[in-house]
């Protein structure tokens, strides 16, 4: 979710962009585009993704708002589908040798103008592929096919904090101060914001329709894991069977996906990648703490209570609580 501070607009791009509001975002100007903030690359490469992408019927598309669980979902969402061919006990598992980030690969990153959307065709059906696009940005064929969707989400205030840690981590060099940070966040200037339009988007898709679109929470899953990825194998079309349930089958799911394990793999643990496009970053950066409640140790109360009635009162009437 981070990029270059070289990145500039090709020379194609820029008849776009300068139909777009514009507005200095955490580290560089965001572009309104649809709905939602994003660099100028994020703003090519998602207009590539739907002018190029082509869905398939049984297509199921992990979706996130940025460092809402994204590697943990991926992680879980593959150790389910995939079991039969790769049982979670086996000391071969996928998970145990390759970023989770690699097995589930995105659609508008790395960034399209460069690394094209045709790549994405060649990946055998059913395709897992994962997105920070809020709905307003997908491609139109995904709901008309009836393209599965899940969708996770987190605490805003844990959200914020996560975000901050990550950018200051990543950035190539610069710091970005939290107050600043924290109050272009409370205005919905964040990469894909704002978060409570991403929320909502995907919320209300849930309500009308939930055999297509499955919303879970961060912190509810954290709280019982093993229930939440019965009912992510259910969704996805790979239920447990009461065998694998008396086997363990989902504790196993659960223990290999855990942040801990993960976290401690070499495979995560150490390295770099380029999985954006121009920005080589550690592996261990998709990895800090995962805790809920976060925010608690970096956020005054003045800060929480302001983010706090922000979200209620974009989310009110909606039916959705944090």
């Amino acid at each position: 979710m981070a990029e270059s501070n070289h990145d500039a607009p090709e020379e194609g791009d820029s008849q776009l962009l300068s139909t777009l509001p514009t507005r200095q975002g955490m580290w560089k100007p965001f572009y309104l585009y649809r709905g939602c903030w994003l660099t100028p690359r994020s703003v090519t490469s998602v207009a590539l993704v739907q002018s190029q992408f082509t869905p398939r019927p049984d297509d199921v598309f992990l979706a996130t708002y940025p460092k809402c669980g994204t590697t943990w979902l991926k992680a879980l969402a593959f150790a389910v589908v995939n079991r039969s061919l790769h049982p979670v006990g086996d000391h071969a598992h996928p998970l145990l040798t390759t970023h989770p980030q690699d097995l589930v690969p995105f659609l508008e990153l790395p960034h399209r103008d460069v690394h094209p959307v045709a790549d994405l065709d060649a990946l055998p059906s059913p395709r897992l592929l994962s997105t920070h696009m809020s709905p307003s940005l997908l491609p139109p064929g995904v709901p008309a096919l009836g393209c599965r969707v899940v969708y996770l989400c987190r605490e805003p205030k844990d959200v914020f904090v996560s975000t901050w840690h990550y950018m200051n981590k990543v950035g190539e060099g610069f710091q970005i101060d939290m107050d600043a940070s924290f109050q272009l966040f409370c205005d919905g200037m964040s990469l894909y914001g704002p978060l409570w339009e991403h929320y909502l988007g995907y919320w209300r898709q849930s309500v009308a329709e939930p055999d297509r679109v499955l919303f879970l929470k961060y912190d509810e899953m954290m709280a019982d894991a093993g229930k939440h990825v019965k009912m992510l194998a259910e969704f996805l079309r790979v239920p447990f069977t009461d065998e694998e349930v008396r086997g363990g089958a989902v504790e196993e799911v659960v223990s290999l996906c855990s942040f801990e394990t993960l976290k401690s793999l070499p495979v995560n643990s150490s390295g770099v990648s380029d999985r954006i496009g121009g920005m080589p970053m550690e592996n261990s950066a998709y990895f800090r703490t995962g805790k809920v409640g976060d925010w608690k140790t970096h956020l005054t109360e003045e800060m929480a209570k302001k983010l706090d009635c922000i979200v209620e009162e974009k989310l009110r009437g909606s039916g959705l609580t944090f």
